[in-house]
């Protein structure tokens, strides 16, 4: 049986990265709204509480009752997951004054206590928050503190029970990942079984199981999601899988020729189709970013049933759906970060059953299991691409002369991200593509002055987007070299007609996100 640990959401914007940290250690876990907890799950072997964006008094505030979990799995309580159990168990939450936001130090901890083994005197830790325990219920005791935090951690006497103020997912938490292990693998006992090839050998006797001689039809968008699983599938049920590729005309230059002959080497079945026409026609003057998301959304459902028709007992639609595409688009605040085209069911008049292979995984997670099965590097080292395509890199309408532009400009970005190579201190080369998360163009809905030969010029502006992550949760702009930046700007306005100024987006996420749209 696989194990499991179980994340409670309480709103958190790193509740993903607890996850992550946990996946890395070779421990599955499950990230669940606060009150879902499953109570009737053999698997699970320890609970942990998130952070929240809100105080424990605060009238809006998610409370659980957690008579049901607490003396039966190790719990640990991370910010206000520590202070709620705090709270609830007699202790004081109060504000702390001022926001207690930023890096602090363990001045003070119990070395012996399993929670802290290994750990260095003065550990740097990340706090965030705005109230602070002031006093422990009586069964609890202070296991760390910090100058500023004197209830930094504790511990119930009578329990397996912890709680933090401090964030250990966060990477400045220096040896935030050595306490989420002393966790996961020391008090609740992961046998840290979860990896690329357990994974790969479970889903293909699961599926096969579950799908039996049905077939299946898969969308395939070109980008490492869909392609592992199509793999992954392809493994379980053979020529059982029909993979349908659509160009939406929104695609990479040449996107739609490439992809189709890569699929042909790996050996699976793929139709192309090519629905151009119907998503020009549809997105025709539409501007507003989510009703782009809805329409190409719709439009995939359209030729999918159209496509369906024409395989005969198909009874199975396949997504490359993977786990943080869940996570964001059903986020327990109710604020939706962004809709995907790809999460939400489908229409009943297809009367497909969804197939998720991918769904538990993270991006690096993915890459991972498509390295296991020994597909080529050049798909499983893709740049993750929206599944609306080049509609969200252009703001405003959507027009075919519009895309041309931006496909040119972006096939320079990229060529030149992937000939541009770097040195190490050991002497080994990389490429600038291989170095960053996600790159891409971005066409922007203005119109700038400029000189070209002796002639005014008033063209279009693109902005060079280029970002590293570990799993698209949070990410940072990417610090490309000047001389880099110089020369694909000085390619992009000599040979893309209609383009006289590029600019570099030098934000984060969050604040904002990888993508304008």
């Amino acid at each position: 049986m696989q194990q499991k640990i179980i994340i409670l959401d309480f709103g958190s914007q790193t509740t993903q990265l607890i996850g992550r940290r946990l996946r890395d250690l070779d421990t599955f876990c499950e990230i669940l709204p606060y009150n879902k907890f499953p109570y009737d799950d053999p698997s699970i072997i320890g609970v942990i509480l998130s952070g929240s964006p809100y105080s424990v008094y605060d009238p809006e505030a998610f409370k659980v009752d957690l008579n049901g979990i607490r003396g039966k799995y190790p719990i640990l309580g991370i910010c206000y997951g520590a202070q709620f159990m705090a709270h609830t168990g007699g202790g004081k939450v109060e504000p702390a004054g001022s926001r207690e936001y930023g890096r602090a130090n363990l001045k003070t901890f119990e070395k012996e206590n399993p929670l802290f083994e290994g750990f260095s005197d003065n550990s740097q830790v990340w706090m965030s928050h705005g109230d602070t325990i002031t006093q422990l219920p009586e069964n609890f005791k202070c296991i760390a503190s910090t100058d500023k935090v004197k209830y930094a951690a504790y511990q119930a006497n009578d329990e397996k029970l912890w709680g933090v103020q401090f964030h250990p997912e966060a990477f400045h938490s220096e040896q935030g990942t050595l306490l989420l292990k002393n966790f996961a693998v020391n008090i609740c006992g992961s046998r840290q079984d979860w990896s690329p090839a357990s994974f790969v050998e479970s889903t293909v006797a699961q599926l096969k199981e579950e799908l039996g001689d049905d077939r299946v039809i898969l969308g395939l968008s070109g980008g490492v999601d869909s392609s592992v699983a199509a793999v992954l599938l392809n493994k379980a049920i053979g020529d059982h899988l029909t993979c349908i590729f659509v160009n939406h005309g929104l695609l990479r230059k040449n996107e739609f020729e490439d992809v189709l002959r890569d699929y042909e080497c790996l050996g699976l079945n793929v139709i192309g189709v090519d629905a151009s026409e119907k998503f020009f026609s549809e997105l025709a003057g539409v501007t507003d970013p989510e009703k782009k998301r809805k329409i190409i959304g719709k439009g995939f459902i359209d030729v999918f049933d159209a496509e369906a028709m024409k395989i005969k007992d198909a009874k199975w639609l396949a997504q490359g759906t993977i786990y943080p595409d869940r996570i964001e688009s059903l986020n327990i605040t109710g604020k939706t970060i962004k809709s995907h085209h790809n999460v939400g069911g489908l229409p009943e008049k297809m009367n497909l059953r969804l197939c998720e292979p991918l769904k538990w995984l993270f991006k690096d997670e993915v890459r991972r299991v498509g390295r296991q099965m020994g597909m080529p590097e050049h798909l499983i080292g893709r740049h993750p691409f929206p599944g609306p395509g080049l509609a969200v890199r252009i703001l405003g309408d959507i027009t075919r002369e519009k895309v041309a532009v931006l496909q040119e400009a972006d096939d320079i970005f990229i060529r030149g991200l992937k000939e541009w190579k770097t040195t190490g201190k050991d002497g080994s080369q990389t490429s600038l593509y291989d170095q960053v998360w996600q790159a891409g163009v971005i066409l922007l809905p203005i119109q700038s002055v400029g000189v070209m030969g002796d002639e005014r010029t008033y063209e279009k502006a693109v902005a060079l987007r280029a970002v590293t992550s570990q799993d698209a949760m949070s990410a940072d702009w990417a610090h490309l070299p000047y001389e880099f930046l110089a020369k694909v700007s000085n390619d992009i306005i000599n040979h893309v007609k209609g383009v006289n100024r590029v600019c570099y987006d030098v934000s984060s996420k969050p604040p904002a996100t990888i993508e304008w749209e």
